[in-house]
């Protein structure tokens, strides 16, 4: 099974989740992801202005584990896992402080706080899309003792490590934790409020609990001497969302995987650019000898000859080339990624991009690109530029398993796609539009230039394909929004 998520990450870029659910009891799960991106001619995007060089540099990936699923409620009960599991790791490192323990008392810290962020994330959203009115009271109350209890059960771990056997770089991976624990609270709980204003009316008394929670949390970040924001102080937030980024980034790090990225087919490659060499040398030799024989040697037909099939050998080299290069592609990838994780090789992951024709696009394709009567008739002189970017991912669930202390569903691939380079040969972002406004006089109010790119998804997963279309509307301002039009399964 594909998950898959489409939203804008900044300005330029656009960011693809694609989760990749493994079966718990397949030994192999095979998954594909094609994606037709379709270009306005108008950007001049094509195989010459645009190689594969340029593609792949438009492109950030990321792959990590999907993050082991826990209730709030879960992880505020101190004899449950993940807390239990992160408490005793904290006792064996009191008792025997070796490398071992150390690395194992950080990892579940580190466990600790993406599971917590990811419980946070899952229940505002269950909050916010609830559809029992009367229950949001509850559910927020809910969500306020879960976080106190949490809190106040990993503050109270400092106890057990609050000993001589522990180090001040050793105790700083707590510090780590609880800084990065408040701030994750704080900012969810924003979210949250926000959310509600949006969606519902929230009574007083639940945004009271709200608000509370976050006043506790900064008057605590205040009193241990942690970084907050601070309205009045431009370089203090600077160094506040540095810090951010970088407590983030010790977080999550148990989750990124290792990758190691070659180009595929390498080895196919050389073969055939060998047979394309020696294809060439049996011609000029046949040539030669075909002359020498005839002629004699030290003639000058056979001079002639051996000039003429010099020229032509290096042609007929370069066509050869040519020739196999391309049906090297369509059976090998551009480049291959290994992935794995504490020694196990957790699987795989290839991707090709290619510029293709319409006519190769498949018919279930084109209809979902449903162009509008206007553009299909101005197509047959402007044709949009196609870029199909083929994936596929391969994941091993018992090296899975064995990679991670907890069980995780599959594997995640965040795609990030920087639209740059699509931006150049824009026109101005705005067209001045003429309207009249009263009696013989008008006025001009400026128009947005626009663009669309569309990109066609098929999500392959055992015998399920799934497709789904997303329209960017892109100006020479950046990324104005993202449609998402209707799943289809089949």
């Amino acid at each position: 099974m594909i998950e898959d998520v489409v939203k804008i990450h900044d300005k330029f870029s656009i960011e693809i989740k694609l989760s990749f659910i493994a079966g718990k009891r397949k030994e192999i799960s095979d998954f594909a992801c094609n994606t037709w991106i379709f270009i306005p001619n108008s950007l001049d995007i094509n195989q010459t202005t645009f190689t594969k060089n340029d593609f792949y540099r438009m492109l950030k990936t990321n792959i990590r584990l999907i993050t082991p699923v826990f209730l709030l409620r879960n992880i505020a009960n101190n004899n449950e896992p993940p807390f239990s599991l992160l408490e005793q790791s904290f006792t064996n490192l009191a008792s025997e402080p070796s490398r071992s323990k150390t690395a194992e008392y950080e990892y579940q810290i580190r466990m600790f706080l993406s599971i917590l962020r990811s419980a946070l994330r899952d229940e505002i959203n269950h909050i916010t899309e609830n559809t029992i009115h009367d229950d949001i009271a509850f559910l927020i109350d809910t969500y306020s003792s879960n976080v106190q209890k949490i809190t106040e059960n990993y503050r109270n771990l400092r106890k057990i490590i609050n000993v001589p056997t522990i180090t001040k770089e050793v105790f700083n991976y707590y510090l780590f934790g609880d800084e990065f624990m408040s701030h994750i609270i704080e900012e969810h709980t924003f979210k949250l409020i926000s959310s509600l204003e949006k969606t519902t009316n929230i009574n007083k008394e639940s945004l009271g609990q709200l608000f509370s929670l976050i006043n506790k949390e900064i008057a605590y970040k205040k009193e241990k001497g942690y970084l907050y924001v601070d309205k009045n102080d431009r370089e203090h937030n600077r160094r506040l969302v540095f810090r951010l980024g970088l407590l983030s980034k010790y977080a999550e790090n148990e989750l990124f995987l290792n990758t190691d990225k070659k180009r595929d087919g390498a080895i196919a490659e050389q073969v055939y650019f060998s047979l394309a060499a020696g294809i060439s040398m049996i011609f000029a030799t046949a040539m030669a000898f075909s002359f020498q024989q005839r002629y004699g040697n030290f003639t000058m037909p056979l001079f002639v000859a051996l000039v003429i099939s010099y020229m032509l050998k290096d042609r007929i080299k370069d066509l050869s080339r040519y020739y196999f290069a391309h049906k090297l592609g369509k059976r090998h990838f551009d480049q291959k990624t290994q992935i794995s994780l504490n020694e196990y090789d957790v699987g795989m992951s290839k991707e090709a991009m290619d510029f293709i024709a319409e006519s190769k696009v498949p018919p279930e394709i084109m209809n979902l690109r449903e162009r509008s009567a206007i553009l299909e008739a101005n197509n047959r002189n402007n044709m949009e530029k196609i870029i199909l970017f083929r994936k596929l991912v391969q994941i091993n669930r018992a090296n899975l398993n064995l990679s991670s202390k907890f069980t995780t569903q599959g594997v995640n691939e965040i795609i990030r796609f920087n639209f740059s380079n699509f931006i150049a040969k824009m026109d101005d972002p705005l067209v001045p539009l003429y309207a009249p406004k009263g009696d013989m006089q008008y006025e001009i109010i400026n128009g947005e230039k626009i663009y669309y790119i569309n990109l066609i998804m098929q999500l392959k997963s055992d015998e399920q394909i799934k497709y789904k279309r997303y329209c960017i509307i892109l100006s020479r301002k950046g990324i104005r929004d993202i449609e998402t039009f209707e799943k289809i399964n089949s």
